[in-house]
């Protein structure tokens, strides 16, 4: 899988993938790389592909979001921490892989290291129309 992926990202960025903008969520530096219509359709509706990539200072975290469609991630660098919906958060290490699937609560998604910097790679596979490719989840009320 590693090796998949690392082909994919070279052949992206041979064919002119650059990074196309950057955004700030919370602790996190979200920046496009490159964003393709595909074929397939996702839940019926026409698709489209985009890949970013995500730094994360040490100790930071971003806020909880959803994704328009399923994301699978490569750790560049550091670690990742991920907790999706009600599942135990998960440390993911340099040079592994991960997968959420569409729709699902991302309600963690943080650098757990005091010291260094976690990179990653997310491929959202996405509907065309799609305005986000993360929606934060609005703040629950405490009573």
């Amino acid at each position: 899988m590693r090796s998949v992926l690392i082909v994919l990202f070279v052949a992206i960025a041979a064919t002119g993938g650059y990074a196309a903008g950057k955004m700030q969520f919370h602790g996190e530096r979200v920046k496009l790389i490159h964003a393709q219509e595909i074929q397939e359709k996702l839940d019926g509706l026409e698709a489209k592909v985009s890949f970013v990539e995500v730094t994360i200072p040490a100790g930071q975290d971003g806020m909880p979001h959803r994704h328009p469609g399923p994301v699978f991630g490569y750790v560049l660098e550091g670690d990742y921490e991920l907790g999706v919906d009600d599942q135990l958060t998960k440390i993911f290490h340099t040079g592994e892989t991960f997968y959420e699937p569409s729709g699902c609560l991302h309600r963690v998604s943080k650098n757990p290291n005091a010291k260094g910097t976690a990179r990653l790679i997310a491929v959202v596979v996405h509907p065309r129309d799609a305005e986000q490719l993360a929606i934060p989840e609005p703040a629950s009320e405490k009573p």
